[in-house]
């Protein structure tokens, strides 16, 4: 017979998520104290958001607060060149933008193609 330690993270009187180790479930409880906290923060704000958007982007902001506070901070993140512009763009523009992409990456296409002479 064996012995099996498990972490119940409970919120809102629900069980949220099962851990195997102390340190994942107390750092997933602290994800989910920031996600509340900024809940009311937006919520009390001027913003008209709804519940289920609210609730959604708090928790995004909280599961990614790292790359968030060097935003914040004035930093900026290491992102590869092209994929990152895409990330950055709304949806509708990430379309327009890989449209008008070329689509091979060839030297110009009006120079002429001659192959060189062997030397003799």
């Amino acid at each position: 017979m064996a012995v099996i330690v498990k972490y119940v993270v409970v919120a809102d009187g629900k069980e949220d998520m099962i851990f195997s180790t102390r340190k994942e479930a107390e750092a997933h409880d602290q994800m989910l104290d920031i996600a509340e906290r900024l809940y009311a923060f937006l919520q009390a704000t001027e913003i008209d958001i709804a519940e289920d958007t609210l609730e959604a982007l708090t928790l995004f902001m909280a599961q990614h607060r790292e790359p968030i506070g060097t935003i914040l901070k004035g930093g900026r993140l290491k992102t590869p060149g092209v994929s990152a512009q895409q990330a950055a763009l709304p949806q509708d523009k990430r379309a327009e933008a890989s449209s008008s992409e070329p689509k091979s990456s060839k030297a110009s296409q009006s120079a002429p193609t001659t192959k060189p002479k062997a030397a003799a």
